[in-house]
């Protein structure tokens, strides 16, 4: 990439970089951004001013006279290691432009915390949201959960373990449906008893050396009847680890008579799954809105 950018004439650089601030100017002038809000009290002993916020992406027009635009809690990959809310303005700003309400969320990272702790920090976000939505314009009684990656793992636990959710303030589950962009983490008991691939003991950092653990954070041993909808959407060129977790998800969920849509796209791996929705019109945010309703 640096070879192509030093190859690359000066003049054609600019332009493309005024081209790219021009399109997200242009994004930007439908929505409006709360930013930096936090959703865990200060007061709260394990408060973390950076990664205990989130933003706030609003279309400027008014809402529906009844209930507010639907909203899609949007999570970020990294590993469980790293990431950030920053990166993925676009995604707020898209979302926003197309009739959404989106919640970009930072949470707490490995090996600072485990992963049971990101999920809690996830589920205090989602609460934070169903409490606070109506203000910035949307329907608390149509919450979406997306993710990309470790943030897809999360958003799965999100819309399938009650238990959590109770534990931080949602006596009932207010998710209607989860969105899932190259998901990974939906079964790591599986994995990390495998550890089948190079490089495989870095996942131990944040999901530790208990087994026990292990399952408990995978959503796919959480299936059950009357769960929220799932889509899913995998790259074709994806980690098999990931594309085979994801089949066999689909699975059980077909198996207890929820169908969940299951695309693949061609030629696409692992990062460029979550680069994509840069672009207003791919298939993804089409699909998404017909779920959302928006």
């Amino acid at each position: 990439m640096r070879r192509f950018f030093l190859l690359m004439p000066l003049a054609v650089l600019l332009a493309a970089l005024v081209m790219l601030l021009a399109t997200e100017y242009v994004a930007a002038r439908p929505s409006r951004r709360a930013k930096d809000l936090a959703y865990v009290p200060a007061s709260a002993p394990d408060f973390d001013q950076e990664r205990h916020v989130l933003d706030v992406y609003s279309p400027k027009k008014a809402g529906p006279h009844t209930g507010g635009y639907p909203v899609v809690l949007f999570i970020h990959g990294g590993s469980w290691t790293s990431g950030s809310k920053n990166i993925y303005t676009f995604i707020g700003r898209r979302l926003a432009k197309q009739g959404v309400v989106a919640v970009v969320i930072n949470y707490r990272l490995a090996p600072a915390v485990h992963v049971p702790e990101q999920a809690a920090d996830c589920a205090r976000a989602l609460a934070w949201t169903v409490q606070n939505i109506a203000r910035h314009g949307g329907d608390p009684a149509r919450i979406f959960v997306m993710g990309h990656s470790a943030g897809g793992g999360l958003a799965a636990l999100l819309a399938t373990d009650d238990e959590l959710l109770a534990r931080h303030g949602l006596p009932q589950n207010p998710v209607r449906g989860a969105i899932m962009d190259d998901p990974a983490g939906l079964d790591m008991y599986s994995y990390l008893k495998e550890m089948k691939y190079a490089g495989d003991q870095q996942y131990l950092v944040p999901f530790g050396t208990d087994p026990a653990v292990w399952k408990a954070q995978s959503a796919i041993y959480k299936i059950k009847a009357g769960m929220p909808p799932f889509q899913f959407f995998i790259g074709g060129e994806t980690y098999p680890s990931i594309s085979g977790s994801s089949g066999r998800f689909r699975d059980r969920l077909k198996a207890i008579g929820q169908p969940a849509p299951y695309t693949v796209i061609a030629g696409r791996h692992h990062i460029p799954m979550v680069l994509q929705l840069y672009w207003q019109h791919n298939i993804i945010y089409r699909e998404l809105l017909k779920m959302v309703g928006a």
